[in-house]
């Protein structure tokens, strides 16, 4: 068991973004199409953290066009160029999964006061 944490505690990312539920980023993904690649930008507000160690991902939740877009990224793929904060979010679940039934106004998260 010491050699798989060894492996996992050497292949994580050195930068690794401070993120919490309820705060809205901006992942930089990296897209690949053909024999070009490009990153594209996917901005919402976090909804879960699942695992924890090497495996952790973050559900990202964003409406576009008045369809409910959600995405789940692997914290440390290399897919994932990097994550900002755009504003941190007070909520006081561990998954806002409510969010999706929804719609303007009530799907906002309230801003933290720093």
């Amino acid at each position: 068991m010491d050699a798989l944490k060894l492996i996992s505690n050497s292949s994580m990312k050195s930068e690794v973004p401070v993120l919490s539920i309820g705060d809205t980023v901006r992942v930089h993904v990296k897209i690949k199409e053909g024999d070009k690649s490009r990153i594209q930008i996917f901005e919402g507000t976090v909804i879960a953290k699942k695992h924890g160690g090497i495996n952790e991902t973050f559900t990202v939740r964003r409406v576009a066009h008045g369809c409910g877009i959600e995405r789940v990224f692997p914290l440390h793929s290399p897919v994932v160029e990097k994550v900002e904060v755009v504003r941190s979010g007070r909520v006081r679940r561990a998954k806002l999964y409510y969010l999706r039934n929804r719609v303007g106004k009530a799907a906002k998260v309230k801003e933290a006061i720093k």
